[in-house]
This record gives C-alpha cells, structure tokens and sequence, in this order.
C-alpha cells in the first residue's frame, strides 16, 4: 500500500491553505518519517516496542534512520494542525529538521478544544485547548526530539504557551492501555473566543467558523469579510489587519482568558521526555524480570 500523505489525502498544510485549517488528524498511530506515515502495531508496551509495519520495531527503525528513541522524545497533545501529518512535516522541512515523529491518537480526559482569541499570521482562527473536567477527547500525541520541541516553542511564541499536564489530574490512555503520567500541551496567550460563558468549539470546519464570526460583527465584516475567502486573503496579507481583526474580538466581548492553564506552566530548562514520565502504576503490564 501506498503510505506517501499524498496517497493517504494527509499532505493539506494549513500554513498554505488557511481554510483547510486544521487539517485531517492521524487517525491511527503511526510514525511519520519522511513523506510516509507508517502505521505502528498497537502492543500491552511502551512506545518504542511498538512494531512499525515491515520495518521492525519503532526504536529500532528510529535508529536506522539516525533519529532518537521513543524514550528520548517528548509527547505534546496537539490541538490544531499540530496534529496534521501534512503540517507537521511542512513544519520541520521549513526548519531544516528531520521529518521523523511518531504520532499516536491518545484519550483524554478534562481536556475541551476550543478556538484561539487572535487571528493567526496565516490569516485563520487557531485551536486552543481549556480546561473541562465533563470533557473527554481524541487528541493527537506527538513525540517531539529536543530539537523539534525546540522549533516548535519557537513557532509557537509569543501566541502559546507550553504546559504540562500531569497524568493524575488528566487522564491521558495510550491505545495499548498505557496512562501517561505527564505530556505537554500548548494553549493561546490570548485567551479563547466565547459564545456568553461557553467557549466557542474549535477544531471543526474553518469556513464555518469565519462565515459565522463575520455574520456576528458588522467591524469584522467592514475589515474582513464578506466572506472566508476575503478573510484569510486579508489577514494573510497584512499584520495591521490580524491585528485589528484580534482587537476587534475583545471588543466584542467574545475572548476569555485562559488563566487555568497557568499552575501546569513549566518554566525549567529541563525537559521531561517519555522515559522521566513512567506509566502510572497498573496500566501496563510489568516488564519481565521487574515484578517484586
């Protein structure tokens, strides 16, 4: 089977065509490597026992490619295109950083997806996750080397912030039964866009999204519209109008601020990779020859 994202309709990149925003997800663990996303057998095991189809185990083929382990990784719970395989890989080839990211459909719970309160520099409304103790979601974990990690902070900045999230406080369930006892996230230094006090659902279609933002606000549609076409063709085009387009959000009283996120802000040097986040006690099976 043809595993390129061109064969598999995953190669949209929202970075490009801002109304394809956020992209089709993986919707199957896999590794992405390169133009392919190979999928990986779910296995009662960490990450990088894992097999990957025909080409052995997944720390195994990271290794014969030169890339670091599963164990050497960082997972990150993508909202957004960050869990586009087309995005991701535009992403790091930008970067000049190797296309090589495992990338795993993971249950979470207390986690809501919601929309960003900024217009973003490709010109669409962006994802952010909140807090929602009745939420449970399918998000996109990523396994990011250091340098990735790195280049995605620097993407991400000033508009998002890094937390991460404790796996006794959201519950996180790999596919192999695995809780995760920690991973990182990302969510909006703007705040998020609201509809009252509910926030404003994110993650759908972006058309949508635009055409009903602009039938709300006369302002956004004298600065935007008429419609999403013209939206993103404008907010593309010139940073005085995201801007503009940003303001406009609070003053219609549609942005909330996202403050609960804060105590879960981790601001040390030292990263936490899969192997300094250890599964919580029974949801794996116990490794031979460690049982007491």
């Amino acid at each position: 089977m043809d595993r390129s994202l061109a064969a598999l309709g995953l190669d949209d990149v929202a970075a490009e065509r801002p109304l394809v925003y956020p992209g089709r997800p993986a919707t199957e663990p896999s590794l992405l490597l390169g133009d392919e996303l190979l999928p990986l057998a779910v296995r009662p095991a960490r990450l990088g026992d894992w097999p990957v189809e025909d080409n052995g185990g997944l720390d195994e083929t990271l290794a014969r490619n030169g890339q670091e382990t599963a164990g050497r990784r960082h997972p990150v719970i993508s909202v957004g295109s960050n869990a586009s395989p087309g995005q991701v890989r535009h992403k790091l080839r930008r970067l000049k950083l190797p296309v090589s990211v495992p990338m795993v459909p993971v249950r979470v719970r207390g986690i809501g997806v919601g929309c960003s309160g900024h217009i973003s520099p490709a010109g669409y409304v962006a994802g952010t996750p909140y807090i929602d103790p009745a939420a449970t979601s399918t998000l996109v974990v990523t396994w990011l080397d250091a340098a990735q990690l790195k280049a995605v902070d620097d993407t991400e900045f000033p508009d998002y912030q890094r937390a991460i999230l404790p796996g006794d406080a959201f519950e996180m369930t790999m596919p192999s039964g695995e809780r995760l006892s920690g991973a990182y996230i990302y969510f909006s230094a703007h705040g998020m866009l609201s509809l009252g006090e509910a926030p404003l659902p994110g993650g759908g279609d972006q058309r949508d999204l635009l055409a009903g933002l602009l039938s709300r606000s006369p302002r956004l549609r004298e600065l935007l519209g008429p419609d999403p076409d013209s939206w993103v063709e404008r907010a593309g085009a010139e940073s005085a109008v995201r801007s503009r387009g940003t303001t406009i959000f609070g003053e219609e009283g549609w942005v909330l601020p996202q403050t609960e996120f804060l105590p879960y802000v981790d601001d040390s040097v030292e990263l936490r990779p899969y192997d300094a986040l250890p599964p919580l006690a029974g949801s794996l099976p116990p490794v031979a020859g460690t049982e007491r």
